[in-house]
């Protein structure tokens, strides 16, 4: 779950983004227009010549051109849906006044399996590092708490991550309870980067205000790229080869504009949770 603070450098980000896009756009558009002249040239030279070729040889082409350089930074393009149907199903309506007792072996490593309608994503999650992430998604996991969720949120742009984990889909969900921050020193997160292949916790630390920690719920990010992010989010597992190839997959598809209220930008891909399961490896 991601915090005002957040979700305002996010848009920030993303208003500087759009601008660039827009000036990019705007180069491209006065290369096509000058083209064009040069084209027009040429063809008043042509027809000087060959005045049989008028009607053959209008500016259509030339509109055509124009629009097709400027319309894909005009809006986010929008790949083809690389995903399949959801599972018939539905997302239970779980809530926990508390944190589930500890169960699992700290000493082990568990895998936390996502089917999803993209392929599987397989999580290794090594339960000495973050004990009670992992001894929560086992619980939850179990009571079929993930099953049929879709993952709601894929950033594009500054960061790159793909978040699931809400059963209400929006960003707003979690289990009624709150775990700790965990493994906040790990040494993966050098340089406040959290590289690709890491699994970390959403959570609603304000960096600024010092306040939200220990807010962590069920939603977590799965990271397809390095990304800048200070050592504030419990690194918790770490996606296996062929689940980055799934992630690659779905970030391929790209985003949806950001949606005007909350700054967060869905998937283009149907990326849904059929099945969940954690297991000791």
């Amino acid at each position: 779950m991601v915090s005002q603070e957040q979700r305002r450098r996010q848009l920030a980000r993303e208003k500087f983004l759009r601008q660039q896009q827009r000036r990019t756009a705007a180069r491209r558009k006065a290369r096509v227009r000058n083209a064009s002249i040069a084209s027009a040239v040429s063809v008043i030279l042509v027809l000087v010549v060959v005045a049989t070729t008028t009607d053959a040889l209008k500016g259509d082409d030339t509109k055509d051109n124009a629009n097709a350089e400027v319309t894909p930074s005009a809006s986010p393009s929008k790949a083809p849906d690389p995903c399949e149907k959801p599972a018939a199903g539905k997302v239970k309506p779980l809530s926990y006044k508390k944190e589930p007792a500890m169960t699992i072996d700290k000493s082990a490593d568990y895998t936390m399996k996502l089917q999803t309608t993209c392929g599987t994503i397989d999580i290794e999650m090594p339960a000495s590092k973050a004990p009670r992430t992992v001894n929560s998604f086992n619980f939850l996991v179990g009571k079929g708490y993930l099953d049929h969720t879709k993952c709601h949120r894929l950033v594009p742009q500054g960061i790159f991550v793909l978040q699931c984990g809400d059963p209400k889909g929006d960003g707003t969900g979690g289990p009624g309870y709150t775990i700790p921050d965990e493994n906040l020193k790990d040494e993966r997160l050098k340089g406040n980067v959290y590289p690709a292949g890491t699994v970390a916790m959403a959570n609603q630390y304000n960096a600024q205000t010092k306040e939200g920690r220990d807010t962590g719920g069920s939603q977590f990010f799965l990271v397809y790229q390095d990304s800048e992010l200070p050592p504030d989010y419990t690194p918790f597992g770490t996606i296996s080869k062929e689940g980055m190839k799934v992630l690659k997959k779905i970030s391929d598809a790209g985003a949806q504009p950001a949606d005007p209220t909350t700054g967060t930008t869905a998937p283009n891909a149907t990326v849904v949770i059929n099945k969940a399961t954690v297991t000791k490896s």
